[in-house]
């Protein structure tokens, strides 16, 4: 061998121990640098989430609010996991995915805090009770302003969640995943509530009359009668809205309306027709009995446009849980009666006592009429502080006892999506949702004493399961007026209830099994299909302390999420016990 060849075999062999060398060398200073700036951005991640502990999760102004308060920490973990070595350290086993959820956490929650300020300024507002001005008009331009700010504070909250909802904690240790689950939380709220604002700059400006008078019907609805949306319509008024000012117009009972002649007002899509007859377009009582108050809404309207001469621009559904809602924003109010509205005895007073005071009907609802007027006038007179209204208003909202439709469809438009609408839930790639719809059949106000719960589950890839229970609550039905029991006369026993349960599938479902559990009589069952759901109804007659329990489980392709969006009822969902049951059903 020459020595030209053994000079070049050796210097080969040096570069390659270099290489080698170097390669060993700047492995242990990345590592060692990834370990010093990871130490780094954990404190300042672990400081941010302390911070944020305790967050509410029913403000999402205060959760934007308290975002805002971590932005040094934020940023500081933003900078330190942003760079090419913790970039490509990314792809290393096990420790890769921990480096990626770290930078995705700081990177997205530094965005949302940039976008935030908007939101303190509405906040800050809100909290000043600057929304009206001095003449007490509801200050119109001011809402319209912070459209822009807003409308930037939604999207970049909306990417950021959507950025860190991306990684998957089952991937991740503990400590790593314990902070991005906070943190998928506080910029879900903050994301939600920046999308509502912005919803609201666009949309309350003209329906409080900015570019004209408006006109809108308020059904306010009687949870002590189950109807799909809540509760049998008592009582309607008019509201009329310019530049920023309200006022009460026509108010009428539900007795009040003509007799449509046994002709509905509206023709109901066939599957209604089936699942309800044609009730819903024939009393204003059964409008709500639809479960999409996108289709019930502009039956309420066409009503009231043959009794009053008025084609009102939207119509307004709230219930007693609401009001009391508001009554927390203005504080108690007195009745013409001489009883003072409180937020605490607001449902036992117009649910309960009312029916005991009054026998004759048309007085019960000439009390609920004043209670009304009486809560509205509190608000239009500015009673009601800003931030406690915006969060009764949200918190209704949330909980579907308050619905909006516009006859306008662009203004109907801006509520695509949210529970304002009150329309059939949809199925996506993200959710899978089920309807769970109760009716009264006992003709009576004995809803007051039920309760109703709800559970869902996964039960394999391609199969849920709903679980409904029903309890009758009722005291012995000697000690209630003949108005609250019904007094047997759609022939169902004093004190007992009939109850409709009308579930909807997801779109596409289909049941493999179904039991029920009950105390007392037998439960029926028959069917139909609403808007490309299957729909199974359940007739359940309870007397008081009975009980009874429905088990679905249907096949359907599993999503990230399950829902069952239920009627809102005077209480707090129950949820069964035992949740959900995957056992196979006979």
């Amino acid at each position: 061998m020459s020595s030209r060849t053994s000079r070049a075999r050796g210097t080969a062999e040096r570069l390659l121990v270099t290489l080698t060398v170097t390669m060993l060398v700047s492995a242990s200073l990345g590592a060692v640098w990834i370990a010093v700036r990871g130490g780094l951005a954990f404190h300042h991640l672990s400081a941010a989430r302390a911070a944020m502990t305790g967050a509410p999760t029913d403000d999402p102004l205060a959760a934007a609010a308290l975002l805002r308060s971590t932005a040094d920490d934020v940023a500081a973990a933003h900078a330190l996991t942003d760079d090419p070595i913790w970039s490509a350290a990314g792809s290393l086993p096990w420790i890769g995915p921990q480096l990626t959820a770290m930078a995705r956490v700081a990177s997205a929650t530094d965005r949302a805090v940039g976008a935030l300020a908007p939101l303190q300024e509405m906040a800050s507002a809100l909290s000043s009770g600057s929304l009206r001005t001095d003449d007490g008009r509801y200050d119109l331009d001011l809402l319209a302003s912070w459209e822009p700010g807003a409308r930037t504070a939604a999207v970049a909250l909306a990417d950021a969640s959507a950025e860190v909802s991306s990684v998957d904690p089952d991937d991740l240790l503990e400590p790593v995943a314990a902070p991005l689950v906070h943190a998928r939380g506080l910029l879900a709220r903050a994301r939600d509530g920046a999308d509502a604002l912005h919803r609201t700059t666009l949309l309350v400006p003209g329906m409080l009359g900015a570019d004209g008078t408006r006109s809108y019907l308020v059904v306010f609805q009687n949870s002590a009668e189950w109807r799909s949306l809540g509760g049998v319509v008592g009582a309607v008024a008019q509201i009329d809205a310019e530049d920023g000012r309200l006022a009460l117009g026509a108010q009428a009972s539900s007795t009040d309306f003509q007799d449509t002649g046994g002709e509905p007002v509206a023709d109901l899509p066939e599957g209604l027709r089936a699942l309800f007859d044609d009730r819903p377009a024939r009393f204003v009582q059964n409008v709500t009995q639809v479960p999409d108050f996108t289709v019930g809404a502009p039956i309420a309207r066409e009503m009231w446009r043959r009794q009053h001469g008025v084609e009102v621009d939207g119509v307004v559904a709230v219930d007693p849980v609401a009001l009391s809602y508001l009554l927390r924003a203005t504080g108690p109010v007195t009745l013409p009666s001489g009883d003072v509205l409180t937020s605490e005895n607001a449902v036992p007073l117009l649910l309960d006592e009312v029916y005991r005071r009054y026998d004759d009907p048309k007085r019960q609802d000439a009390f609920f009429q004043s209670a009304s007027a009486a809560v509205f006038a509190a608000v239009a007179a500015g009673r009601a502080e800003a931030r406690a209204l915006v969060e009764a208003l949200d918190q209704a909202a949330r909980e579907r006892r308050l619905l909006v439709w516009n006859a306008d469809p662009a203004a109907q438009a801006v509520l695509d999506g949210t529970d304002l609408q009150g329309a059939l839930p949809g199925n996506d790639a993200g959710r899978t949702s089920f309807g769970v719809h109760v009716n009264d059949g006992t003709g009576s106000k004995m809803d007051y004493y039920m309760r109703l719960g709800v559970a869902t589950a996964w039960c394999s890839d391609a199969t849920a399961a709903l679980r409904v229970t029903l309890r009758n609550e009722a005291p012995d039905a000697e000690t209630l007026p003949d108005y609250v029991t019904g007094g047997g006369a759609y022939g169902v026993p004093p004190g007992q209830t009939l109850t409709g349960v009308y579930v909807y599938l997801p779109r596409g479902a289909l049941i493999e099994g179904r039991r029920t559990t009950r105390t007392g009589a037998p439960t029926g069952f028959s069917g139909g299909d609403d808007g490309g759901h299957e729909v199974m109804k359940w007739s359940v007659l309870l007397a008081p302390g009975e009980s009874a329990t429905l088990d679905l489980r249907v096949a359907t392709p599993a999503t990230p999420a399950l829902e069952a969006r239920a009627t809102p009822t005077l209480y707090a969902m129950e949820t069964p016990a035992g949740g959900a049951s995957c056992a196979d059903e006979g």
